[in-house]
């Protein structure tokens, strides 16, 4: 079996790993071009492309697979593809768009009800959370389940047929990050399953439930400002949501804060008359953390970072920026980009 792979973050890493730990024959990778990235800037190629390199196997860097949209370079990697002769194609949050013609491309491997030329593994139970974000708004949303769905792609954002799928408990506290490497390790064994299972021909492909259809949006970094009109409940989800990317954030006397670790109290643990303060006002500081009043109940601050420092815990952090009772947390117009 010739596999082609298209793949860019570590999520996908984890995949071509398991594949190429597997035994299977990776006949090209597709990545995205490499990106500046750490305090100089400097380009870094993405963890799958590293990967390939490093196990010599051939991989193609497009900006683009569109041909309206990038021209020679497009009709280049298309013609690498065509060459390459795959067999299957298999997508892991490759991050770009994927038009009809290279979902084609593949020669295609038998299913009991049809075949399939490409495979996504997609990080969540579709038909929930379709889309480019759908471990950050799992979390967000305050699921208590995610997992990885193995699927036949389609011209449709993530709307192809099922072909495998499990799902995993979400932690209580567990960020984005965390739960993205569970779901890479999950991915990278489901697919192999998969791959196997179809070369015996014991997996059909079943269509997804046109019930429960829910949309994971990119995340955009104006969404990192933190509303304290919004419930400490849902605030201390986006908490996690946002973490490692983009960060919550805060503002207190024009300096821009973020939060990475924060937890909703429990009104049992709420100061008498605390709940009439007004939203993004800090309540109390101490040693375990700074309260902050929210829309509804109360937040509490427990790891924190200045511009240009590190992650602390909070009582480090206020022993080097202190932060007065009384003082309000503020957010930046509506729209604007968090640092």
């Amino acid at each position: 079996m010739r596999i082609a792979f298209a793949g860019t973050p570590a999520f996908a890493a984890t995949a071509l790993q398991a594949l190429l730990a597997a035994g299977y024959e990776i006949c090209l990778v597709l990545s995205q071009p490499d990106r500046p990235a750490g305090r100089g800037q400097q380009l870094q190629a993405a963890p799958v492309k590293r990967l390939a390199l490093e196990r010599a196997i051939p991989v193609i860097t497009p900006s683009s697979l569109r041909v309206e949209r990038a021209g020679e370079e497009a009709e280049q990697a298309l013609a690498r593809l065509h060459t390459a002769e795959p067999d299957v194609l298999v997508v892991a949050a490759y991050g770009l768009l994927l038009p009809s013609q290279v979902l084609q491309l593949p020669r295609g491997l038998a299913l009991p009800n049809g075949s399939v030329g490409a495979i996504n593994i997609h990080a969540s139970l579709l038909p929930r959370w379709r889309g480019a974000a759908p471990v950050v708004r799992a979390i967000e949303a305050g699921d208590r389940q995610s997992g990885i769905t193995i699927m036949q792609m389609d011209a449709g954002l993530d709307t192809g047929p099922i072909l495998l799928m499990e799902s995993i408990d979400i932690g209580p506290e567990e960020t984005a990050g965390q739960l993205t490497e569970r779901l890479a390790s999950l991915g990278g064994r489901l697919i192999v399953t998969a791959l196997r299972q179809i070369a015996r021909g014991q997996l059909p492909s079943r269509a997804q439930p046109s019930e429960g259809v829910v949309y994971a949006h990119k995340v955009q970094k104006r969404e990192a400002w933190i509303d304290w009109h919004e419930p400490a409940e849902r605030l201390a989800a986006r908490v996690r949501a946002f973490d490692p990317f983009p960060g919550a954030c805060t503002r207190i006397a024009g300096q821009t804060i973020k939060v990475w670790r924060a937890h909703a109290l429990a009104a049992a643990q709420r100061r008498a008359g605390t709940d009439a303060a007004l939203p993004g006002t800090v309540l109390a500081v101490g040693s375990d953390g700074v309260l902050v009043a929210c829309g509804d109940g109360v937040l509490r601050l427990e790891q924190l970072q200045r511009p240009g420092g590190k992650r602390i815990e909070s009582r480090e952090f206020l022993a080097r920026t202190p932060i007065a009772v009384g003082a309000n947390l503020d957010t930046p117009e509506q729209g604007a980009d968090a640092d």
